[in-house]
């Protein structure tokens, strides 16, 4: 512990002295007429060598994540680790640059020839999964603010029904397709937009965001890191990684004694418990016909949400004025409305909005499609999943929902 935290002092003096030395990329103009900047809800750009800085310590902080998690075995170094994470990466960096958030830049990338995404961005993007193929979600246990802020306000979590965190659990995966439909199509950043906790980082933003965020937290008091475990959309491609990591959190140093002291102590239910072999040729029934389903419900969940991309497409600028200027027209000459009296001093034509209108709305049409497609296929192998059955003998973290916490070694009799 004195180890961690002489690396975390000597990261702080780092910081502020990178503070005082650089140099912002764009400073402040200043304007004769009195004219004051207003303040903006979002941090200013800072000098590049201060993001590479950003990269080091997110480096730093997943490497110390990894060791605490994985060979010293100590549930008090991810905690402490966690509260650097939430004042660092949450209150001091506001929440940004995020990885959560990363995966809308990779996007755009892909799809707009025209967008370059930075490298400081692509590695806060890498660098997690890179961690979770190789030692689980160590990200999630001590270098997220998002889930440091919920992990500590744990009190007294429940047991949710098998059910509902199975149905709840598929949120993520619509939540992440949807964030790369929005974010391919140039429409928003809605990962961003609707972040519950960069109101309480900033100590600023919309209203109704800020109580969204405080819900949250209430609500993770007695249900744990609920945003982690029912809406992250980055913790889709982390539990993807995660399934195949070749170190993991393991919950004895040793073999299992079947001491059951660690059966409760998981508050996000990642423990699986041992199960013996069972023989049940229904189940076998049951398990190749959804198999020989999966193309099907694939096609079918495609086509329905093919269905709603004109709904989908209206949250892009572009089709929204399109389809208001259509509708009434006279709307040209009201000076109330900002986005079109904008729109119209441009100089663009109204065919000329209309034909971008209709390309956007094209890209949702083929976006809607394979969004559809990716639901239907999550939907058919989480039902698969409950079918198959795995033989077991001792007390496990689920790979793919365990965020390596580290409260489950706190349990275990057996001491390395």
């Amino acid at each position: 512990m004195k180890r961690l935290i002489s690396i975390l002092i000597l990261s702080l003096a780092l910081m502020h002295s990178f503070t005082v030395l650089a140099q912002q990329r764009f400073p402040k103009p200043e304007f004769e007429n009195g004219y004051e900047q207003p303040s903006t809800t979002t941090p200013e750009p800072r000098a590049l060598s201060l993001e590479y800085f950003d990269v080091l310590v997110l480096l730093l902080v997943l490497s110390l994540a990894s060791y605490f998690a994985i060979k010293k075995r100590s549930r008090q170094g991810i905690l402490w680790l966690s509260v650097f994470t939430l004042f660092y990466f949450g209150f001091y960096r506001n929440g940004c640059v995020c990885s959560v958030g990363s995966i809308q830049n990779v996007a755009l990338t892909l799809a707009d020839p025209n967008y370059a995404i930075s490298l400081v961005v692509l590695l806060f993007f890498l660098l997690p999964l890179v961690f979770a193929l190789l030692f689980g979600r160590t990200f999630c246990a001590g270098a997220c603010p998002l889930g440091a802020i919920q992990d500590l306000i744990i009190i007294k979590p429940i047991s949710l029904p098998v059910w509902v965190r199975k149905s709840l659990g598929l949120i993520p995966y619509l939540y992440f397709g949807l964030a790369i439909l929005y974010a391919a199509t140039g429409t928003d950043f809605i990962i961003c937009r609707y972040d519950p906790f960069v109101s309480i980082f900033r100590m600023d933003g919309p209203f109704l965001m800020i109580v969204l965020g405080i819900a949250m937290l209430l609500i993770g008091m007695f249900v744990a890191r609920p945003y982690c475990r029912f809406f992250c959309p980055y913790s889709v491609p982390l539990n993807w990684m995660s399934r195949f990591s070749k170190w993991h959190l393991s919950i004895t140093p040793k073999e299992c004694i079947q001491c059951k002291l660690c059966e409760n102590s998981c508050p996000f239910e990642a423990i699986n418990k041992p199960e013996t072999p069972k023989e049940d040729s229904g189940s076998l029934k049951k398990f190749v016909f959804y198999l020989v389903l999966v193309p099907l419900m694939a096609l079918v969940f495609g086509f329905a949400f093919s269905k709603a991309h004109v709904f989908l497409s209206k949250a892009h600028p572009d089709v929204y004025l399109a389809e208001l200027l259509i509708k009434h027209p006279e709307l040209k000459v009201n000076p109330s409305n900002l986005d079109i009296q904008t729109f119209m001093s441009s100089g663009r034509s109204l065919d000329d909005l209309v034909n971008s209108a209709t390309i956007v709305r094209g890209k949702f049409y083929t976006g809607s499609w394979l969004l559809g497609i990716f639901m239907g296929l999550v939907i058919a192998f989480t039902i698969l999943n409950q079918l198959m059955f795995r033989s077991r003998e001792d007390y496990e973290p689920d790979k793919a929902d365990c965020v390596s916490c580290g409260r489950c070694m706190d349990f275990c009799p057996i001491k390395k």
